[in-house]
């Protein structure tokens, strides 16, 4: 397979080709894209088979969650079964931004994309281009970054080639990307907060 690899800015996007990628992830194919913070592999979370494939291409253990990238506030309701007080504290102060909320999942996010729990990781990215293209696929997108397991994350399109080429189906190339670290990791599914990861915040 060799990935279509289109280059923009995050000033000057190419809604075409944000329009190609959201039409393969529709299709259960696999793009990987540039956020604020790293690139990511995304491949729609509420599909199966999307999700396999995510996990095939890095060589990830299936047990390891996959966080979930949305384009607004109102794509929550369909994924998270509860959303606290606190979590509203913290999208309005964060979202969008670096900060994934884990929060308790509804039927529709299938088993594969949360590892086998009944929570789910959500995520608002600040990144332009890339709400552009959540909103373009429809679907919430899972997305860890594009990267096999254990290398590190990519900051630019050509890690991403270094490490997927021949495994996925699109490549945006927005250049280097501006933080470098993951987000922030909170469940909010308890009373008190807990931070998972460290993070940028």
């Amino acid at each position: 397979m060799k990935a279509e690899v289109v280059s923009m800015k995050a000033d000057k996007l190419d809604m075409e080709a944000i329009r190609r990628g959201g039409d393969i992830l529709k299709q259960g194919g696999l793009v990987a894209f540039p956020t604020e913070t790293v690139y990511g592999l995304g491949g729609s979370g509420l599909c199966s088979e999307a999700v396999r494939k995510i996990y095939e291409a890095k060589g990830r253990p299936s047990d390891n969650p996959l966080i979930l990238h949305i384009s607004k506030r109102e794509e929550l309701d369909a994924i998270a079964a509860r959303i606290p007080e606190t979590a509203e504290k913290l999208m309005d102060a964060f979202w969008p931004g670096p900060m994934t909320l884990i929060f308790e999942k509804t039927k529709a996010v299938p088993y594969e994309t949360t590892g086998g729990l009944d929570t789910v990781a959500v995520r608002m990215p600040s990144h332009e281009g890339a709400r552009q293209l959540i909103e373009s696929a429809g679907v919430p997108v899972a997305a860890p970054s594009a990267n096999t397991s254990g290398r590190p994350s990519p900051t630019t399109a050509e890690h991403v080639k270094e490490d997927l080429w021949g495994r996925i189906d699109m490549i945006i190339d927005g250049g280097l990307v501006g933080i470098g670290v993951e987000s922030t990791i909170i469940d909010v599914t308890e009373e008190t907060p807990t931070i998972l990861r460290p993070g940028h915040i």
